[in-house]
């Protein structure tokens, strides 16, 4: 395994975002160049992405461009003046229920706006394409633990669709032109300054306001939260270490990269509510269109080929949220 080399240019779409922001800090705080590309969507808001690019321009090899992927030519402006080695696609629309009523959101950015990414490293040639995928594309697998070899052909939101649909995208890119592509499936990332749209982030908001949390399958879910220190250094140890070619001649690779420890939803509620120091009112609700029991990553190739393995535990990793959260909305 090689070391992460700060020398390398590095380009991070959606990097103004939770998992983006994080991953341009490690590298920046390593001496590395990178630039950060982010239309900086009204999807949750916008001041937070803002706050998070405030940090990031105090490094002075920091650069950020405003800029939509959709935008085929300044996706390619953008490799032809920072001639990124190293490129790792984030820029996604997230959200299981949001796709369900804004599917269009989801083909331009996932779909079209992955794609010219693509053809990026199609014509300007790069050592290594990290993109983002999700657990959501195990859809309603029933086989837990979740594996990379597992079937993942009947996705249950639009948003789990298009996710394998990169994956399917970028097996062929791989294949046809030559580059080298890891696909990572993040599983429930959480952290400070992470995303408002998400449950443990929305929980915090209303428990702190005094209004009833919303508690979907009535409570009965489990899944493999994973703490965002964790996730950058799994995501760190791979950016330069291209995968092999496979016997079809692409050099291409999917990895989980999640706790690989489910977590009762009822369980991680209990610990936040005791990390902010208030109890939650609580409303429960049947299962949601789109949404899935339980989320349970193998983590074993990553195990295996990197010495990944996770160490923050809920109790750890929402105690260092909460204190984020209480200083940053003053409450």
């Amino acid at each position: 395994m090689k070391p992460l080399d700060p020398s390398k240019r590095y380009l991070i779409t959606g990097g103004a975002g939770f998992i983006g922001y994080y991953l341009s800090k490690a590298l920046l705080e390593k001496g590395a160049e990178v630039t950060g590309f982010d239309n900086l969507n009204d999807y949750y808001e916008v001041s937070l992405k803002e706050d998070r690019l405030s940090i990031l321009k105090k490094y002075p090899k920091y650069c950020f461009v405003k800029a939509d992927l959709a935008d085929q030519d300044a996706v390619f402006t953008l490799f032809e003046d920072f001639k990124p080695q190293i490129v790792i696609n984030l820029a996604a629309q997230a959200g299981v229920r949001y796709s369900i009523d804004n599917p269009d959101a989801y083909i331009q950015s996932n779909i079209v706006g992955f794609f010219h990414v693509l053809e990026a490293c199609r014509h300007y040639p790069v050592d290594h394409l990290v993109f983002a995928s999700s657990s959501s594309v195990y859809g309603g697998n029933k086989k837990v633990p979740f594996s990379t070899r597992d079937q993942v052909d009947k996705p249950v939101s639009l948003y789990a669709a298009t996710k394998k649909s990169n994956e399917l995208m970028a097996y062929a890119y791989s294949k046809l032109y030559g580059i080298s592509l890891t696909g990572l499936r993040f599983f429930t990332v959480y952290g400070p300054m992470g995303r408002p749209d998400m449950a443990y982030f929305k929980f915090a908001k209303k428990i702190v306001a005094g209004e009833p949390i919303q508690i979907y399958n009535n409570g009965d879910m489990l899944r493999d939260f994973t703490y965002i220190d964790d996730i950058i250094e799994g995501v760190e140890d791979i950016l330069c270490n291209p995968p092999e070619a496979d016997d079809n001649g692409a050099a291409y690779k999917i990895y989980n990269i999640g706790n690989n420890k489910p977590e009762k939803l009822m369980d991680y509620i209990a610990v936040l509510e005791k990390c902010l120091g208030r109890e939650a009112k609580k409303e429960y609700l049947p299962m949601q269109p789109g949404d899935v029991y339980e989320t349970y990553a193998d983590v074993q190739d990553l195990m295996e080929d990197y010495g990944f393995k996770p160490s923050t535990t809920i109790e750890e990793g929402l105690s260092r949220f909460a204190k984020w959260f209480l200083a940053y909305y003053k409450q």
